[in-house]
This record gives C-alpha cells, structure tokens and sequence, in this order.
C-alpha cells in the first residue's frame, strides 16, 4: 500500500496542480471563435480544425469555446476568406489556392512544381524566420493571417474518360481548375484550357459532365467520393497541396497577449497532428481509391510537364514579393 504520507503528498500535489490550472484558466476573457471550412467531416480541414479547437478549449479551461461550420455551411473556401477580413468568422481553413486572390504572396506555395519533395516542403513549412515573414506579408495584403500550415501530398489529375500516361493525352479534356491564377496558367502551359468552377460545385460539375477531371489529393479524392463520377488517377506532382489555418488580423490583433500566444500554440499543435495523419492517410485513401475501382497511372514525360509550368514563374514573381523571395524558399527547402 502507498504510505499515508506519499498518499496526503499526492493529494497537496493535486490540490495545487487544479489551483494552477484554475488560475491559468482565469486568465482567458470568455468568448466563443467561429472557425469554418467548406470541407466535410474527415477531410483534412476538419482534422486540423478539430485539434486546433482540442487544445483552445482544454487550454483555457473552457474558458474559450470554438463553434465549428463545416462542409460549406458557411459558404465556399473564397467566402470563408472574405468573411474572416469582416470578422464574422475569426478561423478558417482552405486550399492555400483560394488565399492567393486576396494574398498574392501566398501565391509562393502554390507555384507549380515549387516542392521537388514532401520532405523540402515540410522543411520550408518548418523554418520559423521565413514563414513568420511570409505571414506578415499575407496579412498586411489580405487582413488574414496564416497561423499553421496543413498538407496533404500532391494534387493528383483524375479524369472520366481515359489514362492520361503523356501531355499529349490531356488534349481534349476539360478539366477543372479552381479559379486561381497560377494553377490556370499551369493548364494553359500544358496546351489546355482550363475550366475554372468553385470548389462547392465541383462534384456535380463532373457527374453533369460540364468537366471531365480536376486534379486534388488522394485523400480530397477519397473524402468526395470522385470514384462515382471519376475512373483515372494519374499522379501529378506539380502543386503540394497546401491549406493554411487563418485566422481574421483584425481579430487576432485584438486579443491579448496571453490568448493570442494560445491561438499560435494551438495551431502548431494542429499543425504537427495534422502532418502526422495527412502521412498516413495518404496511402489509406490511395488504397481506398483503388478499390472503389478507379484506375492509376504514372506520367512517363513529366519532366516536360514540369518544365513548361516552371516556365510560368516570371508571371508570379511580383505578386510573390521578387524573385529574392523564390530563391530563399528555394534555398531553405535545401539546407539540412
């Protein structure tokens, strides 16, 4: 048996642990943190949104709430952005795709074939100085800041009506883009016209045959059930896919400093478990493709794919801050 004098150590031990948690948890104002994306339950967003609101409410003791909207209750992932620069929501989750209209440096992470590898993206994702600057730029342009970064591997092609192994066989198709300049212009690069269409009306898009393909990850794929209105899989490594966290700047500057630094540790925290989950969901939803049926392939010329939307870069080089802000991603992403 414990020693009665282990036992009353325990319990003061206990006893001051709720006092120091309690206290801790005074120090949070009440209040309640609208946090949307346009995402369904058990896609990526959701995952992230849910840890972010996981560690807010433990952390604060209740204190602080977050009220989740998902799967477009509140609007597309553009509506999102435009309700957090009002503040009627104050997070949001989205493809990093739909910032790009309203944060043109945002258009960095984004730019086709910018990631040569996870592990690179991960690593730029990872160095506190450089995205700390990349925040404050996307804020002071777009009124929302980026506080933790979520991924989920390539965006790959999928298609309706045939394998797609070359450039060549892409002719003919139309494909669905989201409406954001740099992916369009990577289609066009291809020989392409793209057909830009709103997340939200994507799927019945490709079941109406309006579109015959759009490209995303495995696990968006898996989450939409493409499998009833797609057959093709072709993997494509031209964009990462990228969603940040955002939070509204007008919002955020307001806290005080006690919550603004429990939003930022929350969303690392949602950061890192997302990371962790998106690693291993993406073989799961490869599988679970697969056995809905669907076909993959591989790109046998991909490397003349890559170099005709590379060529695209000198277009986004003012919108992303100067070439200077390409070559210090590039050269963080290569120092180890």
């Amino acid at each position: 048996m414990m020693p009665l004098k282990r036992i009353l150590l325990t319990v003061v031990a206990l006893a001051v642990l709720c006092c120091v948690t309690s206290a801790s948890a005074a120090e949070y104002k009440k209040m309640t943190i609208r946090a949307a994306t346009a995402n369904p339950l058990g896609s990526l967003h959701v995952t992230g949104i849910e840890k972010f609101k996981e560690v807010v409410e433990k952390e604060s003791g209740g204190a602080i709430r977050v009220q989740t909207f998902y799967g477009g209750s509140m609007g597309d992932e553009q509506a999102n952005v435009k309700q957090l620069r009002n503040a009627e929501i104050q997070v949001a989750c989205l493809a990093g795709g739909n910032l790009t209209p309203f944060a043109p440096a945002s258009t960095l992470f984004v730019m086709p074939y910018i990631f040569p590898t996870t592990e690179e993206a991960l690593r730029l994702f990872s160095n506190d100085a450089f995205m700390s600057k990349m925040a404050d730029a996307i804020a002071a342009q777009s009124r929302v800041r980026p506080v933790a970064w979520f991924v989920d591997g390539y965006r790959h092609l999928t298609n309706s009506r045939k394998p797609v192994t070359q450039m060549a066989d892409l002719q003919g198709l139309k494909i669905r883009v989201p409406p954001v300049e740099v992916q369009l212009e990577s289609y066009k690069s291809w020989g392409v016209e793209p057909h830009p269409l709103a997340w939200t009306e994507t799927f019945n898009g490709l079941q109406q045959g309006v579109v015959d393909g759009q490209d995303n990850s495995y696990t968006v794929i898996r989450d939409q059930k493409f499998w009833e209105v797609q057959k093709y899989i072709t993997e494509l490594h031209y964009t990462f896919f990228v969603a940040p966290l955002l939070v509204s700047e007008t919002w955020y500057r307001k806290l005080d400093d006690a919550t603004r630094a429990l939003i930022k540790k929350a969303a690392l925290e949602a950061q890192k478990h997302e990371w962790s989950w998106a690693a291993e969901q993406e073989i799961v939803a490869r599988n679970e493709l697969l056995s809905h049926g669907m076909q993959l392939s591989k790109l046998e010329d991909e490397e003349k794919w890559l170099q005709a939307a590379r060529g695209t870069w000198e277009r986004f080089y003012d919108k992303v801050g100067g070439k200077a802000v390409v070559d210090e991603a590039l050269a963080v992403m290569k120092t180890k």
